[in-house]
């Protein structure tokens, strides 16, 4: 129901949208306005699937609303009529009877609901968008219904025992306060007529109102054991000796109040004086008449510095009409070709931050030059990250991969999946250092750090960064970077925490993977001490992931010391404090997968 509700709604708006040209624009004095509508009506909360069982129905009425000078306020009064079915209770039978379900009126909530309180209405061109809040009475009808328990006789008809559930209101026309509040959008077909589609939500306050139960009221006794076609009811002096094998002792009451949304097209007619033009409307109106149109660019740049700024969302207004565009590569937004002389208002947003709008004069249209040029500039002191996401193993692109990145300084996290063009964009503070890593099954990838330490922002706006992703497999080895020890020491050190973390992550989301994990040194130094530095190196490792639980099972820990060197720094070799750092590393290797 509430799916078919939402797709009334863009119908609606869809039909609406082919709206042409803006509506004069007038000085509204007041006017009234008389409106039928009618549609669907979804029950919600208890209403709908606890006590109430009421189904989705139908509902009409009639509105009257009176605007008053300016057209944006009014009052308005709303008078309703709704019905819902209720879903019957099932039969059930057994072995010497059944429970069945007696319906003393017809199975169904049927209210009258009549309600007032303030409106409010915003043009946009032709179309009109209300807001109303309205308070009220609601007059309820409520089924009444009896469930009861009947024993079979050797001869005659069956026997009523007892009542295990029924209704307990004490008229079936009862009233309730009512609160009622929702939108309408009007598309105006001409001065008087107009077709609009309206939601709101409406419910019962409170459980009495003059003497009467506001709340619709059940009572009955709780089902301790469903009754099955083998089970006997046995029957003592007149009374069900085993009926609380079946049944709690005590009764429960449920009272609820009645909720739902509501959704409707409808039509309405305006009453009241055309208006008069303002002199401000009537001065532009000659404006148009000795102006030509023209073409409007807009082009978006980075107040920071200077450069031209894409992915911008722009929006251009005149009389109500808004044309919304997305700025390119060169900053432009999309062109309007031809432009009639009058007032624009441009505004520009990107990453929640809004830029300082721009305006365009009826006088702008006077100038010498077939377009008008406007420069709109964003400020956001932030840098941009622009990311892709790519195979480690052929640098192709991988898109749809969630990726995660980290503020260092504060531990707050984002988290983006790459487009369809394998990017991801984030911001960055100034002056601060991130880590971004893949997080998604089956896939790994290193941690990398990203930092705006040193980065002048009036000359850099853009941060790259290549972020390569491989697919698990059986086998495969992978060097862990960053993993970093203190001199002749084996503990985790901070700046290494946050390496195993993505590990971490890795083994919880991939349940079924095992790993090696291994430490590996140089060639300097003696090689016994070496292969047992390493060895308390990957032990210390796998203490951290089985920490931060990890499964014992899934690791193991290898020191190999000098004994994997991956060039040729061997004992007694002259090498660079860079050849012997690539030796220096931590690996895991996938076992099974």
């Amino acid at each position: 129901m509430k799916k078919l509700i939402f797709t009334i709604a863009l119908a609606a708006l869809a039909f609406i949208g082919q709206a042409q040209g803006p509506a004069e624009k007038i000085t509204d004095p007041g006017s009234v306005q008389i409106s039928a509508f009618g549609g669907l009506s979804s029950p919600t909360g208890t209403y709908r699937n606890g006590t109430g069982r009421a189904k989705d129905g139908y509902f009409g009425g009639i509105a009257l609303d009176k605007y008053f000078k300016g057209g944006k306020w009014g009052l308005g009064l709303d008078a309703r009529f709704l019905n819902h079915d209720m879903r019957k209770l099932d039969s059930v039978f057994f072995n010497n009877g059944y429970v069945a379900t007696d319906y003393l009126n017809h199975a169904s909530f049927q209210h009258v609901a009549v309600s007032i309180g303030p409106s409010y209405k915003a043009g946009f061109g032709k179309l009109d968008l209300e807001a109303y809040l309205r308070g009220g009475i609601m007059f309820q009808g409520f089924p009444k219904y009896t469930q009861s328990v009947y024993l079979n006789q050797a001869v005659g008809p069956p026997v009523k025992m007892f009542d295990s559930y029924f209704t307990d209101n004490p008229e079936r026309i009862t009233k309730g306060l009512m609160g009622l509040g929702g939108l309408r959008l009007t598309y105006r077909l001409n001065r008087g007529w107009g077709l609009f589609f309206q939601v709101d939500y409406l419910r019962t306050f409170g459980g009495h109102l003059m003497g009467d139960s506001s709340k619709f009221s059940t009572r009955g006794y709780p089902v301790k054991q469903v009754l099955t076609a083998t089970d006997v009811l046995i029957v003592k002096g007149g009374q069900i000796s085993n009926i609380n094998d079946y049944y709690e002792k005590a009764q429960v009451n449920n009272k609820i109040n009645v909720q739902a949304l509501n959704a409707a097209l409808g039509v309405k007619f305006t009453f009241g004086a055309k208006g008069k033009k303002s002199p401000a409307e009537a001065k532009q109106e000659t404006v148009h008449l000795n102006a030509e149109p023209k073409e409007i660019l807009v082009v978006v740049k980075d107040k920071l510095s200077g450069l031209a700024l894409s992915g911008v969302t722009v929006k251009i207004n005149h009389q109500g009409r808004e044309e919304v565009s997305i700025s390119n590569a060169d900053g432009e937004a999309e062109r309007i070709k031809v432009a009639q002389a009058g007032d624009y208002s441009i505004s520009a947003t990107k990453n929640g931050i809004a830029a300082v709008p721009v305006a365009i004069s009826a006088a702008d249209f006077k100038n010498v030059g077939r377009v008008i040029y406007k420069e709109i500039y964003h400020d956001d002191p932030r840098f941009t990250l622009i990311g892709e996401t790519i195979s480690a193993s052929d640098n192709g692109k991988l898109p749809g991969i969630s990726t995660v990145l980290t503020n260092t300084q504060n531990n707050s996290n984002m988290s983006q999946t790459s487009d369809a063009e394998a990017k991801f964009v984030y911001q960055l503070a100034q002056q601060s250092d991130y880590q971004i890593v893949a997080n998604q099954a089956g896939k790994f990838s290193q941690t990398e750090a990203v930092t705006t330490k040193g980065l002048d922002r009036s000359k850099t706006l853009y941060v790259t960064l290549r972020l390569g992703i491989s697919n698990l497999g059986e086998g495969m080895s992978i060097v862990l970077k960053n993993i970093h020890y203190d001199f002749d020491r084996s503990e985790i050190r901070p700046d290494a925490e946050r390496i195993l973390n993505n590990l971490v992550n890795v083994m919880v989301q991939n349940p079924t993977l095992r790993i090696e994990l291994s430490s590996h040194t140089d060639s300097r130094g003696k090689d016994d001490y070496n292969l047992m530095l390493s060895q308390k190196r990957a032990e210390s490792a796998v203490r951290y992931l089985i920490g931060k639980g990890i499964d014992r099972t899934r690791l193991e820990a290898r020191g190999y010391g000098e004994t994997r060197l991956l060039n040729a720094c061997v004992n007694g070799a002259e090498c660079s404090e860079e050849a012997h750092q690539a030796n220096r590393r931590t690996e895991i290797k996938v076992l099974k997968y």
